[in-house]
């Protein structure tokens, strides 16, 4: 992340300008101070554009590793880079859906670039009527189906906003089930078991 001098540079703020009137047209001392210059014109341009480095939809590549530990984001190097910065730009929005079906679909359509559908809910069961029986006992697993997207084909249950859509380059032609499984398997509530099914397509009402 350190910025070393860039040739051809100029200094917003030159030092030989403000040297005392006596040294304006000492040669030794302007070539001298030009020298500082170029080492100093990376800084202040840095400063002036600060807010900028903070902001993962602009700041310099090199930087979003680094970003990403300040809000514990997911970033590899591996990505495209419009994937890396939404990734930490939404980091905050996918912790507090953490350990939700929706916070889990969206990772997985932002990170691996695949449409999901998730059906059960970890066991969990009620009834609507007060002192009725008790409902039957739920499945125990969540199954958690996946399938390439192509041009954002996904169902429009699972569609987010379109203002957060991901990089249409981000689509994929065939699901890495184990990336899939890995990741799953870190979002994946610990009481619950998440078995994933890789399909060809979205499902059908059969499959639902």
């Amino acid at each position: 992340m350190s910025r070393a001098a860039v040739p051809g540079l100029p200094s917003r703020h030159p030092i030989g300008e403000q040297l005392p009137a006596l040294y304006a047209d000492d040669d030794f001392a302007q070539r001298f101070t030009a020298g500082l210059d170029t080492v100093l014109a990376p800084v202040f341009t840095t400063l002036d554009n600060l807010p900028a480095y903070f902001d993962p939809r602009l700041a310099p590549a090199d930087f979003l590793a680094w970003l990403a530990t300040w809000v514990g984001g997911a970033d590899d190097p591996r990505w495209p880079l419009a994937l890396r910065r939404e990734a930490v730009a939404r980091a905050v929005e996918l912790h507090r859906r953490s350990g939700t079906g929706r916070g889990l679909v969206e990772a997985l359509r932002l990170v691996l670039g695949v449409s999901a559908e998730i059906t059960g809910d970890g066991g969990a069961a009620w009834s609507r009527t007060a002192g009725g029986a008790l409902p039957p006992a739920p499945a125990d697993e969540v199954v958690v189906r996946v399938w390439p997207r192509h041009g954002g084909a996904a169902d429009a249950a699972n569609q987010v906003d379109a203002a957060h859509e991901a990089d249409p380059a981000h689509e994929v032609d065939e699901v890495d089930a184990d990336r899939v499984r890995a990741l799953v398997r870190s979002l994946c509530p610990v009481h619950t078991v998440c078995r994933v099914e890789v399909l060809p397509g979205p499902p059908t009402s059969e499959e639902g």
